[in-house]
């Protein structure tokens, strides 16, 4: 299309104005907003459910912003792969107030989805993700990295500090769906990234559904995740690495066939791999349904050092079960189990490798018949069981016909709800209303 003088005049009168995120050219109705970033950031704004927002490329909250999102509001971001790639990026000291309810969730999603079936419900890499950067402790030199899926020419993208009580904000019934594309070399983006975010942050209720990478990605810090759904993802379900330490409960991970590789995959730290802080979160509370012979993941694999305590939860149709990796046996996940640092505890399994504890825990690198037998008397003396949970889920049924009961571990903190039931459903379907993955 070519552009006459006056028209040029115009888009220049138009770009010197613009201030903070700019309304596009493309998207001139009143109730329609487009967000691009020049690196002033969005500002300290909100974004209202009344209007209809799009993101074009990456948009940051930066350092001493603050981004509110009203109950009921969607944000839809450009399609786009490399440079193009749209994502919403939380920097280090900005904050995102994000405080969805169950009747008025907040969905980011593709700008193609008319949140009525326009966008196939497995459809994946139709833009980037949402990224939170904060200043908790990282598992790396310096106590700081730079983030992955974001460019290294921008100079937002790095995470990690020292503080552990860090507030990125909340994220509160949060829907984000199509997400994971490509920005180059293979490097998608996670449905949403959690870099060096602190315990301070509050996280609770979030879905992530069909993204070209893995769910949830956390990459260091000490944030707490509450209520957390990742399906029909491409890549691990939820992958944390660089010194997590924080809690989670009540995760429901689902994979669809053909698709998905770890449903966690646990990594520590990268250089030096036994640096400090240690990988070592504690998640109680989780159903993690695999893709059965479809996949060739793993239930957990530990490697890299890492550690976790998995207790309470309900594993089902996964090819392979927990793999811990056995390297010179001191600077490995095998070491951390030796020391009381990972663990699983008073779990259900059913229709999961071979279904017997020599199947299900297995070993992987440097070890000796001897240390292989320690680990899978581990299923046994931590109370884990072989049982029928009784889930309906290939008819989208998540909740067992009745609560799974028995030996629980004790939770081994305040922030834990005390509850009697094994997986991360009891009597209340706590997915119905707000998510996709619960839409009848």
């Amino acid at each position: 299309m070519r552009l006459n003088g006056k028209y040029i005049t115009i888009l220049m009168i138009l770009a010197l104005l613009h201030t903070g995120c700019r309304k596009s050219d493309f998207y001139a109705e009143p109730q329609n907003i487009a967000y691009q970033d020049y690196g002033e950031g969005t500002g300290t704004t909100t974004w209202k459910k009344d209007k209809a927002h799009l993101v074009e490329g990456l948009v940051f909250v930066n350092d001493g912003q603050t981004l509110t999102i009203e109950p009921g509001t969607v944000i839809r971001f450009r399609a786009g792969q490399g440079e193009n790639a749209s994502a919403l990026v939380v920097a280090r000291g900005g904050k995102i107030i994000a405080r969805g309810t169950p009747a008025e969730p907040i969905i980011f999603t593709a700008e193609a989805d008319d949140l009525n079936g326009g966008v196939a419900r497995d459809a994946r890499g139709l833009w980037g993700g949402l990224i939170i950067l904060g200043n908790a402790p990282v598992n790396l030199r310096g106590n700081e990295g730079y983030v992955e899926g974001i460019p290294m020419a921008e100079p937002r993208g790095y995470f990690g500090g020292f503080d552990p009580n860090d507030n990125s904000g909340i994220l509160k019934y949060i829907s984000i769906r199509h997400g994971g594309t490509n920005i180059g070399e293979g490097n998608e983006i996670n449905g949403l990234t959690l870099a060096g975010v602190g315990r301070g942050t509050e996280i609770d209720y979030v879905e992530v559904i069909s993204n070209a990478d893995d769910g949830v990605e956390i990459f260091g810090g000490t944030v707490n995740l509450r209520h957390m759904v990742v399906s029909g993802c491409s890549d691990d379900a939820f992958d944390y690495d660089l010194g997590w330490s924080g809690y989670g409960q009540f995760w429901l991970a689902v994979q669809n066939n053909y698709a998905g590789d770890h449903l966690v995959e646990a990594s520590g730290g990268l250089n030096p791999v036994d640096g400090l802080p240690n990988s070592w979160p504690v998640v109680y509370n989780a159903t993690f349904i695999g893709n059965g012979n479809t996949g060739a993941g793993y239930c957990i694999k530990f490697d890299r050092n890492a550690g976790g305590i998995f207790a309470n939860s309900v594993f089902l149709h996964n090819n392979h079960g927990i793999l811990l990796e056995a390297t010179d046996l001191v600077h490995d996940s095998f070491n951390q189990w030796k020391t009381g640092k990972l663990g699983l505890h008073n779990n259900l399994f059913f229709d999961v490798a071979g279904s017997t504890p020599a199947s299900i825990f297995e070993l992987s690198g440097f070890y000796e018949n001897l240390q292989l037998q320690d680990w899978i008397s581990h299923f046994n003396t931590a109370k884990n069981i072989i049982a029928d949970p009784k889930i309906d889920y290939t008819n989208g049924k998540y909740l067992p016909e009745t609560e799974i009961n028995g030996d629980m571990a004790t939770v081994p903190a305040s922030w834990f709800q005390i509850v009697d039931f094994k997986g991360a459903f009891g009597e209340s379907n706590w997915i119905e209303g707000w998510t996709l993955l619960g839409k009848k």
